[in-house]
């Protein structure tokens, strides 16, 4: 995926001005959307919160409003387990989950019946439940959740990041979609383990806990082709990186993907913790956090933050 092109902020000190600006008008919107009350405990979290958090490949960090407040990464964990899982098994994957956008709400019971237990893409929650199966194989659920950790600690460079235990009990206490779901590809021949363990690691992955500088910091792998910074040691291969990019941008948003590319222009994932991870590729990993979610599921402040962030800096793939 070729580097943004478009105008480039003049000097650092004019991004960090862009930065605050939006972080001020974000704290003054009142049409903020609401948690994601099916998971109880993110139904607790305030939504008159927003963070945001910007690396660029010099190692800068820019950051502005509540970027230093953990929050639940849900969905965003999909990107990094994708990443894992394809280093384990490589392209065989495919054959257990598709690469194409779902067109369907992330939790479509009635599309994954009509693909026959095949999840669309690994993005939705069907695909990554495929793929946390995956990284089960001759492991423990506890050695797999350690992975986890292990390698978001690794790109992030921060041994604080951990699992939520409230959320994780949360959500496998609510998640009966999610269970429906894995029972119905278990059924089809498309999950190894019983769905039981195979939902437990996936729960426990989606309740991992960061803030936008821990998240903007493990994305920069994916910003600079596989590497934490543009002349730093290789994470994984320039390919997948790629890779995941372009999933990121079909699919990282949902249903939603497609609006998400036309307003903001970068690849993405989105979280309904209301957490985006965005990468401007060779240019900047970015994060962003508001809890309020808008009727697809994505956060609403940080989709408008992430456009209002492209058009003050050129950053879209697609130009200015």
């Amino acid at each position: 995926m070729a580097a943004p092109k478009g105008p480039e902020m003049s000097a650092t000190s004019d991004l960090a001005a862009a930065i605050d600006a939006i972080a001020d008008r974000m704290a003054s919107t009142t049409d903020r959307g609401r948690p994601a009350d099916y998971i109880p405990e993110l139904a607790k979290v305030d939504p008159n919160q927003f963070g945001i958090a910007v690396i660029l490949a010099d190692g800068k960090v820019i950051c502005a409003g509540d970027a230093d407040t953990p929050f639940s990464i849900q969905s965003i964990s999909k990107v990094f387990t994708l990443s894992l899982a394809l280093g384990k098994v490589g392209d065989y994957l495919w054959s257990r989950v598709g690469q194409e956008p779902s067109g369907d709400p992330f939790n479509s019971i009635v599309q994954l019946e009509a693909d026959q237990g095949v999840p669309r893409n690994p993005l939705i929650n069907a695909g990554a439940i495929v793929v946390t199966d995956v990284l089960l194989e001759g492991c423990e659920p506890r050695e797999t959740i350690g992975g986890i950790l292990r390698f978001l600690r690794g790109v992030a460079e921060d041994d604080a990041i951990t699992v939520d235990p409230d959320v994780a009990c949360s959500e496998q206490e609510t998640g009966y979609r999610n269970a429906a779901m894995a029972n119905f590809m278990k059924a089809s021949g498309n999950l190894v383990h019983a769905p039981e363990k195979t939902l437990g690691v996936y729960f426990h992955q989606c309740a991992v806990a960061m803030t936008c500088r821990q998240l903007a910091m493990a994305g920069r792998f994916l910003a600079f082709d596989g590497r934490l910074c543009p002349d730093g040691a290789r994470i994984i291969p320039a390919s997948r990186a790629r890779r995941l990019g372009a999933l990121m941008l079909t699919c990282g948003h949902y249903d939603g993907s497609g609006a998400f590319a036309y307003r903001v222009g970068l690849p993405g994932k989105s979280g309904v913790g209301g957490g985006i991870l965005a990468v401007a590729p060779g240019v900047a990993s970015i994060a962003v956090w508001s809890p309020g979610l808008n009727t697809i599921g994505n956060s609403k402040l940080g989709t408008e933050a992430l456009h209002d962030l492209t058009e003050a800096t050129g950053w879209s793939i697609f130009g200015a």
